[in-house]
């Protein structure tokens, strides 16, 4: 658990310092830059998760790719929930983005541990977060 809340929080700060680079240095429209960062963070979850958080022991070219499968489709499930969310509650309630987008991420990172412990790592015992 302290491992995924550590690399959780680590693909946190990832993806919330490139939505704030190309928000606002980029100049980007807030969904673009929130698809971007998106994308650069669910790479480096991924990469974090297999390895250090679930210990996964996937091995072969099959195997691996349904992992990595899986994984991606569930960070597109969380990641259509964040563009919703950032929808919604920037342009239709006015809400700053920067804030939106933290309260999103909490979100987010509830539904990525659970889908990821029970769905993607769970074979050969690697539900269990080390």
């Amino acid at each position: 658990m302290l491992l995924y809340l550590g690399f959780g929080a680590a693909t946190t700060l990832v993806n919330f310092l490139i939505y704030l680079l190309l928000s606002r240095q980029a100049d980007l429209p807030y969904l673009m830059a929130n698809i971007i960062a998106w994308v650069l963070s669910v790479w480096f979850a991924y990469a974090t998760n297999h390895r250090f958080v679930f210990g996964s022991k996937t091995t072969g070219f099959l195997p691996r790719l349904a992992e990595c499968s899986a994984f991606f489709g569930g960070r597109l499930c969380s990641g259509l929930i964040d563009m919703g969310l950032m929808l919604v509650m920037v342009d239709m309630l006015q809400i700053d983005d920067l804030l939106v987008k933290i309260i999103v991420n909490l979100v987010v990172i509830i539904f990525n541990y659970l889908f990821s412990k029970y769905i993607v790592f769970q074979h050969q015992g690697q539900g269990e977060v080390l």
